[in-house]
């Protein structure tokens, strides 16, 4: 239904201080709504409207896009979203590290894999299914979706423990060109993980082929984020220069004791790579990461926190050190007899986190795993706590630089057309938040405590989180890429 510029508003949020997402100073803003647009910023003390929010004291600025999500089908099991919406989230980046639900169709995919899996979620055997499901059962948030190379592998080669074949890759590759086609914005890589860890960087390049005709994005957990961090970088460069495409370097960190300070050396690495080529890069703020319980003495070197076991479900938010010692063994020797499982690991250092972050480039990304049994806290808690925490109380950076961090910088390096910014003409993707107590409230302990100080959030002009609650209204899309 069209609108004209004489229709009265179908909201006014009125009062507030609009923090725009472009990097630009905060100023006294209404922001006034119609349809799925913002209409009008500015005064509007004067203009009808069906429904006015009085947001005194409070921020208005465009919703939260999570760079880096593995929340593939946590987007289908509960589409509510409010680990996301609580925080302000309104758009989620999906297909992250290798890993994507689709195309597969499996009964017990292989770990990393299962970090997506709540007991036959691998029933996609296209990519447009996968859209399709979202599309006729949308989530509260919005979805941005990549193809996974480590799913692909996995629908393709009996065997992942080697180099794919030249008629693997091919399939692979078909399969790509199919997801991109359907609306996948890119393809991610998992090298680290053991279903992608033998494969070349050829076959990367190769199988990533469709992404130089559909201008996508190439994401990826490297490699190596340790040691090896610097050949991993130079590997990550080479696939984007191959392809001539967008790489997005994901949950950036220098990991292990003996790497601590070297963000220094790889921030100046991606710097000069950046004038040559096309890179970005997300992190997110916290000196712990998680993933899947994983044989590897740099992860455990630190203390570990089980998430979930398979085996020993009364496990999960033990740490393994207690659990090793109870059962007089070495920690590294237990981790097989408790697979498959899940693990937070302190692995780095808090001033490499907080270089990252501030780094100018650096976008915000959670990386939190929905299905977890006792998650990590970035999965409620990242957002709230680069404004309270880091903005605000540390002083990292000034609270427009993060929002940008959060909205309009993702949304230009991801493609994502009209999001990430309270214009007129953008979607209305919003969140109000008071500056004076917006926190993360989930820790460790109490993993999964919804953040403080969010007001109220709005997803393509519908109200989303209002009074603490999800209010019911499922109003996400599943969104393309629009190559700058």
């Amino acid at each position: 239904m069209s609108t004209s510029s004489t229709d009265p508003y179908d909201l006014i949020l009125a009062g507030g201080t609009l923090i725009d997402g472009s990097n630009e100073p905060r100023r006294r803003a209404d922001v006034g709504l119609r349809g799925d647009r913002v209409a009008a910023t500015g005064d509007l003390a004067g203009q009808q409207a069906r429904r006015r929010v009085d947001v005194t004291g409070m921020i208005v600025a465009p919703g939260f896009i999570d760079s880096h999500t593995h929340d593939d089908n946590y987007l289908l099991e509960h589409p509510d979203m409010t680990p996301k919406i609580s925080q302000g989230v309104t758009t989620v980046v999906t297909g992250n590290c290798g890993i994507s639900l689709a195309p597969l169709r499996h009964d017990s995919p292989p770990a990393p894999l299962d970090l997506l899996d709540a007991g036959g979620s691998y029933r996609f055997g296209r990519f447009n299914d996968y859209l399709d499901a979202l599309r006729d059962h949308p989530p509260a948030v919005n979805a941005a979706c990549m193809v996974g190379h480590s799913t692909l592998r996995a629908a393709v080669m009996p065997d992942l423990d080697r180099t794919a074949t030249p008629a693997e890759i091919d399939t692979m590759q078909a399969l790509a060109e199919e997801a991109m086609a359907a609306g996948a914005i890119g393809i991610s890589t998992g090298t680290f993980y053991p279903p992608a860890a033998r494969a070349s960087t050829e076959e990367i390049i190769e199988v990533c082929r469709p992404l130089s005709s559909r201008q996508g994005i190439y994401a990826t957990h490297m490699r190596d984020e340790g040691e090896h961090i610097v050949a991993a970088l130079q590997e990550t460069f080479r696939i984007g220069r191959e392809l001539d495409v967008p790489v997005v370097i994901s949950h950036h960190k220098v990991m292990g004791q003996p790497n601590f300070g070297r963000s220094e050396e790889t921030l100046a690495i991606i710097e000069a790579a950046m004038a040559r080529q096309d890179i970005a890069l997300d992190a997110y703020p916290y000196v712990a990461g998680s993933t899947m319980l994983k044989k590897d003495r740099v992860l455990l070197a630190g203390r570990t926190i089980i998430t979930w076991c398979k085996p020993r479900p009364e496990l999960a938010g033990r740490d393994l050190d207690e659990v090793a010692a109870e059962r007089g063994m070495a920690k590294y020797d237990l981790v097989e007899e408790l697979q498959p499982a899940g693990a937070i690991y302190f692995m780095m250092d808090e001033p490499d986190v907080r270089r990252i972050l501030a780094f100018p480039p650096t976008m915000i990304g959670s990386d939190g795993l929905p299905h977890d049994q006792r998650p990590h806290p970035r999965l409620w808690g990242t957002f709230p706590r680069v404004l309270g925490h880091y903005a605000r109380d540390v002083g990292l950076f000034s609270l427009e630089t993060a929002v940008w961090k959060m909205s309009g910088l993702t949304a230009a390096r991801f493609g994502l057309p009209d999001r990430g910014l309270v214009q007129p003409g953008c979607f209305a993707d919003l969140v109000v938040f008071d500056p004076d107590t917006v926190a993360d409230v989930a820790d460790f302990d109490n993993p999964t405590e919804r953040a403080a100080g969010i007001h109220s959030v709005y997803v393509n002009g519908a109200p989303v989180w209002e009074n603490q609650a999800f209010t019911g209204q499922l109003a996400g899309r599943v969104l393309p890429r629009s190559p700058r």
